[in-house]
């Protein structure tokens, strides 16, 4: 249980949010843009603490790195972060018609019309990877409504801050700790739900799927929903192309699943499939997956702490 927080703790950190969020949106986005991943560099000399883990992190998923590529691996973490944070700055100044100008889709025709067309939901699943929140935008740029799975932020004045501009253009937040039969009733009408799926998880509340080969407590919510409703698993990754100045959201063909006798075993065959899946895009883009997450760090019964 988090603990109770004071209504001035409250105010506070809500004004240094918005006085971030409001400074650097002020610029021009490009400009905002090139502002924060100068701010994620800083960010990243400060906090020493956040580089030992990104380190550690590549330490164990690509032990065969050298020192110079680990260190430019987390060097573009930390900047990838803060253009992160530029682009979602802007959220506000943002009108319904730039989206499409803002954000590239690829694979709408051949991976998203016809699973739209099946009349299944469709249950999209990314990770912490280039700019997550971008998927709060394409509600306009698919023309049909989007759900997306959230934590919600402790602070409630700077939940309620940050909701106003996730929400803007349609997109439906769902608690994830509240939300159970809301996210089976969204599939299995036939709408779209979004869900991280590069996220450490108590061992209770997930199971131990390979990443890098090595095991990682992985949630098996994306999984139980799938086969449960019958949606299209599908794929969802918004990657920085530097070449066009802007986030590119790659739509890939469904992940194929069937049922067995066996729930369990589906289950962790799923979840080890769409684990493969954001492996696959951390490897292509290292930079852009956010290493300073401790991935690994619930371990199966008798196994060592890596942290």
């Amino acid at each position: 249980m988090p603990k109770k927080r004071s209504n001035l703790q409250n105010k506070s950190e809500l004004l240094a949010v918005r006085s971030l969020l409001g400074a650097i949106g002020a610029l021009p986005l490009e400009t905002s843009m090139r502002f924060g991943v100068s701010l994620g560099k800083f960010i990243g000399s400060r906090f020493p603490k956040l580089r030992r883990i990104a380190h550690r992190n590549l330490e164990i998923a690509l032990p065969e790195l050298s020192s110079e590529e680990k260190e430019r691996i987390v060097r573009g973490t930390f900047e990838s972060l803060g253009r992160h944070l530029g682009f979602v700055s802007h959220f506000k100044r943002f009108q319904h018609e730039d989206i499409h100008n803002l954000v590239e889709i690829v694979g709408r025709e051949e991976n998203f019309d016809p699973a739209q067309a099946s009349g299944r939901g469709i249950l999209f699943f990314t990770g912490h990877f280039g700019s997550w929140e971008v998927f709060h935008l394409l509600s306009p740029a698919f023309g049909y409504g989007m759900n997306v799975l959230v934590r919600r932020i402790d602070n409630p004045l700077v939940e309620t801050h940050v909701e106003s501009f996730r929400s803007r253009f349609g997109a439906v937040t769902l608690d994830k700790t509240k939300s159970a039969r809301k996210m089976f009733r969204v599939l299995e009408n036939g709408e779209l739900l979004g869900m991280m799926a590069d996220l450490n998880v108590q061992e209770k509340e997930g199971v131990f799927v390979n990443f890098f080969g090595v095991p990682a407590s992985t949630t098996t919510s994306i999984a139980k929903l799938a086969l449960s409703t019958n949606a299209v698993l599908m794929p969802a990754f918004a990657v920085w192309e530097e070449s066009k100045r802007k986030y590119v959201v790659h739509l890939e063909p469904p992940v194929e699943y069937k049922k067995t006798e066996n729930a369990e075993e589906d289950i962790k065959n799923l979840t080890q499939d769409v684990t493969n899946v954001v492996e696959k895009y951390v490897r292509k883009y290292p930079e852009q997956w956010l290493w300073i997450h401790k991935r690994w760090n619930t371990r199966p019964k008798g196994e060592p702490e890596l942290y």
